[in-house]
């Protein structure tokens, strides 16, 4: 059960204010956190867009295929070859294939957890161990902070909007409890990332319209339509000579809120920036309507709920939002224990390959990729031998595995065609230059430009190191 937040009497004053433009306590929240912030260090703006893969992306199915061993371990799909001397990869992903001088992958990341939730606080955190008193069913104030918080708490702000989001959902488990590793946990709640929930209609588990679900549950799509941001506009009646008018009542709450309290005076100033450019920015609202998008273009990338999540994350990056956590399939989609190899070939590798190819071209052709770092990975990769559960599944799959798997990179200074570390002959652990999350988590602070000595402040303002090993070796040009 997640812990009750509890307001002051000054965050029910902001809560109010914001409340006069249309605004929720969410938002409220997720704007404060914004206009909170401490500046960054002056560099040229970069972001980062992190794919996650919930469930477990099959490394010897995907990236790092075992073409060699036996069977049991190679499994069912054939590798295909690249434009890399000797680098094979998946069938099923073809596109990323003839791509793949645009990006690299590391094939050696390591971590000791085979449990879902601890894996995904893993590697959403970038720290291996658990928190002392970490529970593995609800979020806790005491786990470490995500990425995407860390993101939103030091990454400058960039046209009043905050540092970092999350599209189209975030994790919770069809039990309906909640997966850790997701917020800001010491950082406090108020710098939970923007959550952009843009699939309220569809309880499915996979990419819609065919709501994929891993195990027995029907493959429906019973929601209308797939992909839904939020309707950026002003609350109907309200025109803007109303919303100046409720500006200026703003201001009067704002000097009374300083009469109210002298020793801890609330400026406003940011957050309501922040607040009015969400709602009467003609290119922030024209960002969340994917109908203005060249029917190409969505095309391209795929009509479906991965597609237009990637989609999605172009557009927040164009918007200057320093990182977009895009999170394709709800909770465990990637979770193949059984029937893994229909399940990946009919249903996840292919809209994951268009997607992310289309991402790259686009991109690429805006001129983003070099200033942008696309990663994707899942909280651990899978079992080196496929086995059968004959009483769940019809067909084999594989178990988790927290010992290895390959981590996608891409953009931001990224080496194209590079592979680094290798796994064994089946792999199932680190064979050359393993890696950690902690390696990955530097890598992305540094590709948003956080320099090694950045610290963040829990809620007692002790100090904390953010980085906890150095960026990845090898990748970057």
């Amino acid at each position: 059960m997640l812990d009750h937040p509890k307001f002051s009497r000054r965050d029910m004053l902001q809560a109010g204010a914001i409340g006069l433009m249309g605004l929720s306590l969410t938002d409220a929240f997720a704007l404060r956190a914004a206009a909170t912030q401490p500046a960054a260090h002056a560099a040229k703006p970069k972001s980062v867009i992190y794919i996650f893969l919930s469930g477990g992306l099959a490394q010897q199915d995907s990236f790092d295929p075992k073409p060699d061993a036996s069977d049991n371990i190679r499994g069912e799909f054939a590798p295909i070859r690249t434009r890399v001397p000797g680098v094979r990869m998946c069938e099923h992903l073809p596109k990323l294939a003839e791509r793949i001088d645009k990006w690299a992958m590391v094939r050696s990341l390591t971590h000791p957890s085979n449990d879902h939730s601890l894996g995904h606080h893993i590697m959403l955190t970038g720290r291996s161990q658990a928190p002392i008193g970490f529970n593995p069913s609800a979020p806790r104030p005491a786990d470490f902070p995500s990425i995407a918080s860390m993101a939103g708490n030091l990454v400058s702000r960039r046209n009043a909007l905050p540092s970092s989001a999350v599209v189209p959902f975030n994790y919770i488990h069809h039990s309906g409890r909640i997966i850790p590793g997701q917020f800001a946990g010491e950082l406090g709640h108020r710098h939970d990332p923007w959550l952009i929930q843009a699939s309220h209609n569809c309880p499915g588990y996979g990419p819609c319209p065919d709501c994929f679900d891993h195990q027995r549950r029907p493959h429906a799509h019973v929601g209308t339509p797939v992909f839904q941001p939020p309707v950026l506009r002003l609350p109907e009646g309200l025109d803007q000579s109303r919303m100046e008018t409720r500006r200026g009542l703003l201001n009067l709450i704002e000097r009374q809120q300083r009469g109210l309290d002298q020793s801890a005076p609330l400026d406003l100033d940011q957050h309501r920036a922040s607040a009015m450019n969400l709602l009467t920015s003609s290119r922030v609202r024209s960002a969340f309507d994917l109908a203005t998008e060249a029917p190409s273009v969505l095309d391209a990338y795929g009509r479906n709920l991965f597609g237009y999540s990637c989609l999605m994350a172009r557009r927040l990056v164009e918007l200057g939002v320093g990182l977009i956590q895009v999170n394709l399939g709800r909770n465990e989609t990637w979770d193949t224990h059984g029937n893994a190899f229909p399940h990946l070939k009919d249903n996840l590798l292919p809209p994951m390959d268009r997607c992310v190819s289309a991402l790259l071209d686009d991109l690429d052709v805006r001129g983003l990729l070099e200033s942008t770092m696309i990663v994707m990975a899942g909280e651990f990769g899978r079992t080196p031998r496929v086995f059968g559960l004959p009483q769940y599944y019809a067909l084999p799959g594989r178990d988790h595995w927290g010992a290895v798997q390959t981590v996608f990179f891409a953009g931001g200074g990224v080496r194209g065609g590079t592979v680094v570390g290798s796994s064994d002959r089946i792999g199932g652990y680190p064979a050359t230059s393993p890696q950690t999350p902690e390696n990955m988590a530097a890598t992305i602070y540094e590709a948003l430009g956080l320099p090694r000595t950045a610290q963040w402040h829990d809620a007692a303002q002790r100090p904390h190191h953010v980085y906890h090993a150095d960026p990845i070796g090898g990748l970057m040009e």
